[in-house]
């Protein structure tokens, strides 16, 4: 502890000195940091600040968080140190449970300690974070926001797990962006020492955990200036010290209880302006104010959506562009959900707006409204008790985004035009349509706000194939060696190594806040040749997109082989059709089926971002930082697939007229049962957002047709397996031809005289995986 106290006081004297180098105590001066920027995604953007801001870390690994522990692994096998000169000490626990009981006994002996989970593991959590809170504990969580899994399990990102952990007595804090939850992950590490209050700071699951964009970095010199050394030093003081006892964590009766439970309620007042000013004192030293409630929109903005997360991004382009027709309509970011500051709220949201509408990334059955709806209602209906407001505008509330559903500028839009009725729905769903309950709104699908100077690619790939690393190291290329602005965003199948990958690269000369899907691609890339016989990969192709396909099929040879629809879609968008064989590049650089780099060199020859020769240097140079620790044998196989790459790529003429015969097979027979008709034939297609509500079970309980004996005796021309003419044998092996050989699993018996006087064909084989 005594080490501790030394490093804190040397500490405390550097950022006095930083802060202050006449050593008076005038008020600080914006300090003008160099721009720094580097290309990453939030994960790694908050890991970097977590791990020089904490001593201990304990970790267990679940998606969509289990990246930042993986950073802070690695970076403490290579002994990188923290803001104190220290290496943290990185510890795996056997589940997320015993991360927070670690994480807790470390916070007990005064260290500095901060986890980071999502989903099921927050929940498992719970019990440590109710007693971390009560204790009054500084502490900072990071959570990548997930579902919980409820009717079904889902990997994807919407803030049902943050809401689950809302009366633990943890602040709340949101994040939009991976510039914000850098920014935010520092802010709240300074605000809970300062407040006592642990903070939980979260982003969306995959949207905002995942998406690759330009970061300004948080120096160590911003840092020390953030951190107020009286406060750390208070915490220090606060650890269970033998020679300073004291009890904690008692058993309380009714006479005691209620009070001792009161008595911390002026820390939670108090926390929104420790936080303010917190974000006031980052804003001195990197020019990036944050405020509990940010506003963006028009001035006298009537009306105005209230949100969190990577969705109030997408609320705020779209706000930006209907303004500029002339509406006034405004957003309402929510950074500090709990404790909801009345004040702060207030001061954010415009005088003049008559309408409101709440979105909440979450679904409370049975609740009269979500969450930040409830909040936001007590809010202005108190405002308006107290006269700070003349009346109460109309409040409507509306569910968005489970499971990273997305939100485009046209479902915006549609909950503005809704509050523009006269009668507005007051809940609603966005992004969905309801069959059932009827709650949906209807939006324009073809809308697109997205400017023409933002190029756009899209990227169909295989889980593993390399396409993903690709076109990460691209967006990192384009984004830390030009003035511009890069986004990567990464569709994920939850079955992850060998399904479809979806990438969406963005470049332009603004930051990139469109927070959903690419409707209109300038190129497309199928790096995967089969998906053109599974799905429409030509949907996002806008008139005159270049088309880059990875086949083996000959240059003069692919057009022929192309389905009618492929060349109906390329001659009515007058595309231009490149194909290269990169798995044949690949393999003769002795790369296997990682294409990665050959089809990283064809994207830059066909999209002109960079001038060819400087994207080439550029990936050069990625490969040999990206492979040097792999031997020189790596970095010479991917040098010379990418050296062989432009030679293999050849342009094929689209003709005028389509002439393929042969058109794309169904994704599932016809003869198979109605509901793989109806609904999984849409979600093999990648077209499971058309399904309505009516489509799904309400248990989440589906048929699953054909059972597998059944598919295997069609499949054998056997008659499919009556249980009561099987007895003796009890039908030991997969279907009934077993009958007509000796029982494998029982003593040997005679068929069934009704099984045996049928026509069956034996089986040969019997798995005990298979056996009844």
């Amino acid at each position: 502890m005594a080490e501790r106290f030394a490093e804190d006081e040397r500490f405390a004297q550097d950022a006095a000195g930083r802060a202050d180098p006449a050593g008076t105590a005038a008020a600080a001066q914006s300090v003008e940091p160099g721009r720094r920027c580097k290309t990453f995604d939030a994960n790694e953007a908050v890991a970097r600040i977590a791990y020089r801001l904490s001593e201990v870390i304990a970790i267990y690994p679940i998606t969509p968080a289990s990246a930042m522990g993986e950073h802070a692994d690695a970076w403490a096998a290579e002994q990188r140190t923290n803001l104190w000169g220290t290496v943290p000490d990185v510890v795996e626990m056997q589940s997320e449970a015993g991360a927070a009981g670690a994480v807790h006994g470390a916070l007990q002996a005064g260290a500095l300690a901060t986890t980071f989970t999502a989903s099921q593991g927050l929940l498992l959590m719970l019990p440590d974070l109710f007693k971390i809170a009560g204790e009054l504990t500084a502490f900072c969580l990071h959570v990548a926001a997930r579902t919980v899994a409820t009717h079904a399990l889902s990997i994807f990102g919407d803030h049902s797990d943050v809401m689950a952990a809302r009366t633990t007595g943890l602040a709340l804090l949101a994040s939009g962006s991976a510039q914000e939850a850098q920014d935010l992950a520092a802010i709240s590490h300074a605000a809970t020492l300062a407040a006592r209050i642990p903070i939980l700071h979260f982003f969306d699951g995959f949207r905002t955990s995942h998406e690759i964009t330009k970061v300004e970095l948080v120096d160590d010199d911003v840092l020390r200036g953030l951190i107020d050394p009286a406060a750390l030093r208070a915490h220090r003081e606060r650890a269970l010290d033998p020679d300073r006892p004291v009890i904690r964590g008692t058993s309380q009766n009714p006479d005691a209880f209620f009070q001792a439970r009161e008595a911390a309620e002026p820390f939670y007042a108090a926390f929104p302006a420790v936080l303010d000013h917190a974000m006031a004192r980052f804003a001195e030293l990197t020019g990036r104010r944050y405020r509990p409630f940010d506003y963006v929109g028009h001035p006298e903005a009537e009306r105005v959506i209230v949100m969190m997360g990577s969705g109030a991004e997408c609320a705020h382009e779209t706000a930006l562009h209907l303004i500029a027709r002339g509406e006034r309509v405004g957003v309402v970011k929510v950074r500090l959900f709990r404790p909801f500051s009345l004040a702060h709220f207030l001061a954010a949201l415009p005088p003049t707006v008559r309408s409101i509408a709440v979105l909440d990334r979450t679904k409370e059955p049975g609740s009269l409204g979500e969450p930040l709806l409830l909040d936001v209602t007590q809010a202005l209906v108190e405002a308006v008790a107290s006269g700070e407001r003349p009346a109460l505008p109309r409040i409507i509330g509306g569910r968005y985004g489970l499971s990273s559903k997305e939100l485009t500028p046209a479902m915006v839009i549609a909950v503005l035009d809704e509050l523009g009725r006269a009668a507005p729905r007051r809940r609603f769903t966005i992004g969905i349509r309801d069959d059932v309950s009827g709650s949906s709104l209807t939006w324009d699908p073809e809308l697109d706000i997205e400017r023409d100077d933002v190029s756009r690619a899209v990227f169909f790939g295989l889980g593993s194939d390399g396409t993903v690393s690709a076109n990460k190291a691209t967006i990192k290329i384009i984004g830390e060696h030009t003035p511009g602005f890069a986004q990567g965003h990464f569709e994920y199948d939850s079955k992850k190594s060998g399904s479809t990958t979806i990438s969406y690269l963005r470049f332009g000369p603004r930051p990139i806040r469109s927070t959903y899907r690419i409707r209109r691609a300038q190129l497309i890339a199928i790096h995967d040749p089969e998906a053109l016989e599974r799905r429409d990969v030509l949907a996002a192709a806008m008139p005159g997109a270049t088309v880059l396909v990875n086949t083996p099929i000959a240059p003069d040879r692919v057009w022929d082989t192309l389905p009618r629809e492929v060349q109906d879609a390329l001659i009515a968008r007058r595309c231009r059709l490149f194909v290269i064989d990169g798995y044949r590049v690949a393999e003769r650089a002795g790369l296997g089926r990682r294409i990665n780099i050959v089809m990283q060199a064809c994207f830059f020859a066909l999209s002109k971002v960079l001038p060819i020769a400087e994207a080439l240097h550029h990936i050069r140079d990625s490969v040999e930082q990206t492979f040097r620790r792999r031997g020189a044998e790596v970095v010479a196989n991917n040098l010379a697939a990418l050296d062989a790459a432009l030679a293999a790529l050849h342009e094929v003429t689209v003709p005028a007229v389509a002439s393929s015969e042969r058109h794309r097979l169904p994704v599932v027979p016809p003869t198979a049962p109605d509901f793989v008709q109806r609904v999984t034939r849409l979600l093999l297609e990648g077209r499971g957002d058309d399904l309505p509500v009516s489509a799904f079970p309400p248990d989440g309980t589906w048929p699953t047709g054909t059972s597998k004996f059944e598919k295997r005796a069609i499949a054998l021309d056997i008659p499919i397996w009556q249980p009561e003419l099987c007895i003796q044998c009890n039908f030991c092996s997969m279907i009934c031809g077993a009958c007509s050989s000796p029982c494998r699993s029982r003593p040997r018996t005679a068929p069934a005289a009704a099984c045996a006087s049928r026509s069956v064909r034996p089986r040969t084989r019997s798995s005990p995986s298979t056996r009844r």
